[in-house]
C-alpha cells in the first residue's frame, strides 16, 4: 500500500476476512510416497477455512468428487467438546470431516470450516484405519503449524 493510502475497513481492530490470503500445501504420506494430501487453508483472526483432498496415480485427475463440509466451533461451557454441524454431507466422508473439524477447534481455539474429499481406497493400505489416521495426523500437524506461524507473525 502506498503511504497515506486509505486502508480497508476493520472490524474490532482486525483486518477483514477478505484480506486473508489462502495457504496451499501438499504433503506426501510417509507410508505411501505416491499419495499426496492437498490443503487449501485460509486463516483469519477468529476462524479457519480448510479444504483438503488427496491425489495419487490411481485417481483420475479429470474428476474431483465433492466431499463433506462441516462447521465446528468451541463450546465455551465445555471446551473439550466442540460443537459441530454438517453443512454438506457425503456419507463416506462426513465422519472424517467432523472429527477433523472438532480436533482443529480444540487445537487452535478457532471456529473451523472444514471440507474433506480425499479417497484412500486406492492407497497402499486400501484405506485402512492406519492409513486414515496417518492422513488425519498429517493434516492436523500441518494446519496447527500454519496457525502457529500466523500467531507468531
Amino acid at each position: 500500500m502506498a503511504a497515506g493510502a486509505p486502508r480497508a475497513p476493520t472490524a474490532n481492530g482486525t483486518h477483514s476476512a477478505a484480506s486473508a490470503k489462502p495457504i496451499q500445501l501438499a504433503v506426501t504420506l510417509p507410508s505411501n510416497p505416491q499419495t499426496k494430501v492437498h490443503l487449501h487453508l485460509t486463516l483469519t483472526p477468529t476462524t479457519l477455512l480448510l479444504h483438503s483432498t488427496t491425489t495419487s496415480p490411481e485417481t483420475p485427475s479429470s474428476s474431483a468428487a465433492l466431499g463433506s463440509f462441516v462447521y465446528a466451533l468451541p463450546d465455551r461451557y465445555n471446551p473439550s467438546q466442540p460443537l459441530s454441524t454438517p453443512l454438506y454431507t457425503i456419507p463416506n466422508t462426513v465422519d472424517f470431516t467432523t472429527r477433523l473439524a472438532k480436533v482443529l477447534v480444540r487445537k487452535t481455539g478457532k471456529a473451523c470450516y472444514v471440507s474433506w474429499s480425499g479417497d484412500l481406497t486406492g492407497g497402499v493400505m486400501g484405506g485402512s484405519v492406519e492409513e486414515e489416521m496417518e492422513v488425519f495426523k498429517v493434516i492436523v500437524e500441518a494446519v496447527v503449524a500454519e496457525v502457529g506461524k500466523g500467531a507468531a507473525g
